[in-house]
């Protein structure tokens, strides 16, 4: 039985490329479209299984394969003759099969092989960030002329009547912990920006094991995402573990202000761009992402909120992906906003304005959750830990800020842990204590906590926010004792 396929290719390609096709053993044409948008409403409709694309198709970019591959298509890339650069753009956006333009029956047939469903109507994932779904699908590497396809695996709260009572369905156990790749030999491997056709006997080096993505997120109104985020990033960030800190907020975009960056050009926003035409890397990623302090860099957010559909989820993805090939942690603050109500208006793809806060938080390997110490801002945290669990598989940390006694009543510490681990079953919350004089002092100047205020009690919280999330409780050092001399102590 062979697979229904489609054609999206430049019109120069077309007809050599059909006729190859009629007489494939493992596919037989059902439509050949003339642009992207055909192409994805026939994929949509169910007519196809694969798809076969050319690098220089028009309009093709990241967010129609990702389109493709979500309507259960599996796509095949075509590339002209020696363009490698083509095959290149094709693979970083996701495409798992590329062959040449002057490809043979046997050749395409030898190729599709590695492309046997994992189940009826399953895509071979929406991202690079979908791990299972890839696992389940070998990775084929382009196909040169004459050569066969070499595969490798793919790789109350404080008070009594003014907090909720209503812990609802809540499971307290543990989160699992983020999905991660099997552990797999160094050369098997690949790496888009390299060329996947050589055929050596040596494995090569290993690759690098990817960065974490910690995504800040939290309840609505202004709990101190981006205070936490960005003051975090500089904690964790040194010259030998690098950190890039990614503004993604669709809504309120503030990290460049808060650093007093100029973002006339939002560099996340350009990244994207780049992604979707899959120019983006890692030199071009330095370029967009400046760095403010040894080891840490920052992509600045929209500057409008009008702007929002230029980061597009898809995009976003492999932004996210490119920053952890260069950096030992990404950092990504994200709008509180994760409701997905594109279907109420649009009866086919519609962009996502949330889509941005609904992607960091699938690619989170570990999800620092913000809500304020008080019955108004713990009532919301208590909403987003309940429905956290649905967004992100990765492991969660709750941060309170602006912890003091006046709206929770004496001994605020043990009233808001006790209240969290009832309500929300948060065994592990961090703490961090109401500093306005450190606050107002950092964004006078534009500048980070530890820059300006180091000895502060709020910085000393950010600094053991960040042991945690390096996994290792920080001692919380005491500032020195100064000691008086005798004159002025008889004074």
């Amino acid at each position: 039985m062979t697979w229904p396929l489609v054609t999206g290719v430049a019109p120069r390609w077309e007809s050599a490329l059909v006729t190859v096709l009629g007489t494939s053993g493992r596919v037989h044409v059902v439509r050949r479209c003339a642009d992207v948008v055909e192409l994805v409403g026939v994929a949509r409709a169910g007519l196809a299984r694969v798809a076969l694309v050319s690098s220089d198709l028009r309009g093709l970019d990241r967010e129609v394969v990702a389109a493709l591959q979500e309507a259960g298509v599996h796509v095949v890339g075509v590339r002209p003759p020696g363009d490698e650069d083509g095959a290149r753009r094709l693979r970083r956006w996701g495409v798992r099969v590329v062959v040449g333009s002057e490809v043979s029956a046997a050749e395409l047939d030898a190729a599709l092989a590695g492309l046997e469903p994992g189940g009826e109507g399953e895509a071979p994932g929406r991202h690079p960030f979908v791990r299972q779904a890839e696992a389940s699908f070998p990775q084929v590497t382009q196909v040169q002329g004459g050569g066969q396809p070499d595969r490798g695996e793919d790789a109350g709260m404080g008070t009594s009547g003014d907090l909720p009572t209503d812990p609802g369905d809540r499971d307290p156990a543990p989160r699992p912990e983020p999905d991660r790749e099997p552990d797999r030999d160094p050369g098997a491997g690949t790496d888009p920006d390299r060329d996947l056709g050589t055929d050596s006997g040596d494995a090569g080096p290993a690759e690098p094991e990817p960065g974490e993505v910690i995504v800040v997120w939290g309840a609505y109104g202004s709990p101190g995402r981006t205070t936490v985020a960005v003051n975090l990033a500089a904690e964790l960030a040194t010259p030998l573990e690098p950190v890039i800190l990614v503004d993604a907020d669709t809504y309120a975009a503030s990290v460049a202000q808060w650093l007093a960056v100029l973002d006339e050009a939002p560099g996340v926003a350009a990244a994207a761009r780049a992604a979707d035409q899959g120019s983006l890397d890692a030199e071009l990623l330095a370029q967009l992402a400046p760095e403010v302090r040894p080891g840490l860099r920052v992509l600045t957010g929209l500057p409008r909120a009008d702007r929002w559909p230029e980061l597009r989820d898809a995009s976003l993805a492999d932004v996210l992906e490119q920053c952890t090939r260069v950096a030992r942690r990404v950092v990504v603050d994200v709008a509180p906003v994760v409701e997905q109500d594109e279907e109420l208006s649009f009866d086919t793809r519609a962009p996502r304005r949330n889509g941005a806060a609904l992607t960091a938080l699938q690619a989170a390997d570990r999800v620092v959750v913000v809500g304020v110490g008080d019955p108004v801002g713990l009532h919301r945290l208590v909403r987003c830990l309940d429905v956290l669990p649905g967004l992100s598989a990765a492991s969660r940390q709750v941060v309170v800020t602006r912890v003091r006694p006046g709206p929770v009543g004496p001994e605020p510490e043990r009233r808001i842990r006790e209240s969290l681990r009832r309500f929300a079953g948060a065994e592990r919350v961090h703490l961090m204590p109401e500093d306005h004089e450190a606050m107002d002092a950092a964004l006078l100047h534009g500048r980070l906590l530890l820059e300006v205020r180091p000895d502060s009690a709020l910085r000393r919280s950010f600094r053991s926010l960040a042991g945690l999330v390096r996994g290792q409780e920080l001692r919380d050092r005491r500032p020195r004792r100064r000691w008086l001399s005798r004159s002025a102590r008889r004074g």
